[in-house]
C-alpha cells in the first residue's frame, strides 16, 4: 500500500465503496486502502463515515482525518494527523 510520511501524519489513496451493509476494511486493492461505508454516496456523509471509522480505528479525532482531494469520486487521497505508517500497517491487521 502507498503510505507517504508528511509532517505528522501521513498521507494515502483510500477506494470507497459506499452504500454497503456495514462499514469495514476490505484490504489493499491497486496500492489502495479499499473500505466499505454503510453511508450512501450522497451530501458527503460517505465522506464523513469514511473519516469517523478511520478515526475511531486509529485512535484520533475525526477532524484529524482530512479528504483533500476525490470528495464526489470513489478514489479519494486522505491525510490523517497524529499517526505513523506503522500505525496504518497495524490498521492492515485489523481487517476482517
Amino acid at each position: 500500500m502507498d503510505v507517504e510520511e508528511v509532517g505528522g501524519g501521513v498521507k494515502l489513496t483510500v477506494k470507497v465503496v459506499p452504500g454497503s451493509s456495514r462499514t469495514a476494511l476490505c484490504g489493499v486493492l491497486d496500492g489502495m486502502l479499499k473500505v466499505k461505508v454503510a453511508a450512501a454516496p450522497e451530501k458527503g456523509k460517505a465522506n464523513k463515515c469514511l473519516s469517523e471509522f478511520l478515526a475511531s480505528r486509529l485512535g484520533v479525532k475525526k477532524n484529524d482525518v482530512v479528504v483533500y482531494s476525490g470528495l464526489t469520486s470513489p478514489v479519494k487521497q486522505i491525510q490523517i494527523h497524529g499517526v505513523s505508517i506503522a500505525d496504518v500497517e497495524k490498521l492492515l491487521t485489523q481487517i476482517g
